[in-house]
């Protein structure tokens, strides 16, 4: 057997710099797997749910909308229906999500005033949803490999210990499209839950704030934010939305959720 012999110190060095190497990666994968357990506590298979949108100006002038939603899986996809039934202006005006796990997602809008429906390019999905603060791409649930993911230790969050998670787009090109370069994620410790979310435009500048309450079980291991917040620190405006109605399950066939069933 040959005489090996260590140099003790050299190799306690070694190992300090190898542990100093993996913890950011390791913390990364921890941070991307927190945000992955965070999106899937709050999906259900199928739903359907009438919720209230509300739009306040930085005046504090509201504008009211009644959203009818309807949600199921198929295969890879998770399809989503959003139809305005108040007020009149709006009514009939339908938004169709196609979820995806692993690439963009797909979105249709139908506008009754020029009978067409027409489908939202990546260009657009950074826009705001129907003139509140909430944009198009805040109506779907993000690709987990656009981002990239760190670990910011814990904050308190309306009483509750939360993972801080730094989630920053990979490309310019996926900040363009989602409406912002990164969003921080306070997530419960305990349950999971997003309580809040903070997203910061191309310069780095806190743009939006989303805050999560009332969450409320829907069975099977599943949960769902009964009131959302969005505020936009730039323009002091504000939108709230909160569910009126919501049951698991829903009745509706896939062919219903196609862009040409959308119209009728």
């Amino acid at each position: 057997m040959p005489n090996l012999q260590f140099n003790y110190p050299i190799m306690r060095s070694f190992i300090f710099i190898s542990i100093l190497l993996l913890a950011p990666l390791a913390s990364a994968q921890d941070a991307r797997e927190i945000i992955r357990k965070a999106g899937d506590v709050i999906e259900p298979e199928s739903m359907e749910m009438i919720s209230t949108l509300k739009i306040i100006s930085a005046s504090g002038q509201e504008r009211s909308r009644t959203i009818s939603m309807a949600t199921k899986k198929f295969g890879e996809a998770t399809k989503s229906m959003l139809r305005f039934t108040e007020p009149a202006d709006v009514r009939g005006t339908t938004l169709l999500i196609y979820d995806y796990e692993d690439k963009d997602d797909d979105m249709w809008i139908y506008m009754p005033a020029l009978r067409k429906t027409r489908r939202i390019v990546s260009s657009e999905k950074g826009k705001n949803f129907m003139g509140s603060e909430f944009t198009n791409a805040d109506m779907s649930k993000p690709v987990l490999d656009d981002f990239n993911y760190k670990s910011l230790g814990e904050a308190v969050v309306d009483g509750k210990t939360c993972h801080k998670i730094e989630s920053s787009c990979k490309t310019d090109a996926l900040a363009a499209q989602y409406g912002f370069s990164k969003r921080i994620s306070y997530i419960g410790k305990d349950d999971f839950f997003a309580y809040k979310l903070e997203y910061y435009d191309t310069n780095g500048e806190l743009h939006r704030i989303n805050i999560l309450k009332d969450y409320r079980e829907l069975g099977k291991g599943k949960y769902f934010a009964f009131y959302m917040e969005m505020q936009n620190v730039k323009n002091n405006r504000r939108s709230v939305m909160s569910v009126d109605k919501f049951q698991m399950g829903s009745a509706m066939p896939e062919a219903q959720f196609s862009p040409t069933m959308i119209e009728q």
